[in-house]
């Protein structure tokens, strides 16, 4: 190896991990990110890898929910501000995934746009 490169970067061909994508062996360092040059993955090696299955909403079946599913409330909502609650068996249609503890963002009939839990519902 160039010891120009290594004395640049201050990393040896010996300190390049695989490609966590492909597994290639020969990765090479640009300004602080691993790059592979076979599967064209960039990562940072000081940071993990963000899990997948973190990303991942499941209802309280655990099955995994997705943009638009429709789902049925499984659980009495009380709603606040409001004297009525939701009924369990309640059907939802077009539900979108947002971030936070209220990951189901969607438009019930009789009460309009609201967040939920993805504890509360099943996925139909």
């Amino acid at each position: 190896m160039n010891s120009d490169f290594s004395l640049f970067t201050g990393i040896t061909d010996m300190q390049c991990p695989a490609c966590p994508e492909c597994h290639f062996e020969f990765t090479y360092v640009d300004r602080g990110i691993h790059i592979c040059p076979e599967c064209a993955h960039e990562w940072d090696n000081g940071k993990p890898e963000e899990d997948n299955e973190a990303n991942v909403v499941r209802d309280a079946n655990g099955n995994i929910l997705t943009d638009g599913d429709t789902i049925t409330i499984i659980k009495d909502l009380k709603v606040k501000g409001s004297s009525s609650s939701l009924k369990i068996g309640t059907r939802v249609k077009g539900i979108r995934l947002v971030e936070g503890d209220h990951n189901i963002d969607c438009r019930i009939e009789g009460f309009g746009s609201m967040k939920l839990k993805s504890e509360f519902v099943r996925k139909n």
